[in-house]
């Protein structure tokens, strides 16, 4: 059995957001996407990967990063998502409304 993996801290990073703190790197993620947590194993994870976790495609829904101090950030799929950047709090979508006639 790899003892490394369940030892590895998992760093809450709304907690940290809020606290103010420094976030570690090199440590294992848990982020809010919407109303669920999920645990990433890197600190890069791209726009489009969130929207997988949730399975929500790009065509389909925004994504949005939020800061703590009520900051919010448009992340393209495309975009690349340092989460050990200061602030980062949580995530959501919003679909996107077809107001085509």
């Amino acid at each position: 059995m790899d003892t490394n993996i369940e030892n590895t801290e998992i760093i809450e990073i709304e907690i940290y957001a809020r606290e103010d703190k420094e976030v570690p790197k090199k440590k294992k993620y848990k982020i809010r996407v919407d109303k669920e947590k999920f645990t990433i194993s890197n600190e890069i994870i791209s726009g489009l990967e969130i929207l997988n976790l949730v399975n929500k495609s790009p065509e389909s829904f925004y994504l949005y990063q939020h800061f703590h101090k009520k900051e919010t950030k448009l992340i393209k799929p495309e975009d690349i998502v340092d989460l050990t950047a200061k602030g980062v709090e949580r995530f959501s979508t919003m679909k996107i409304e077809n107001n085509e006639g």
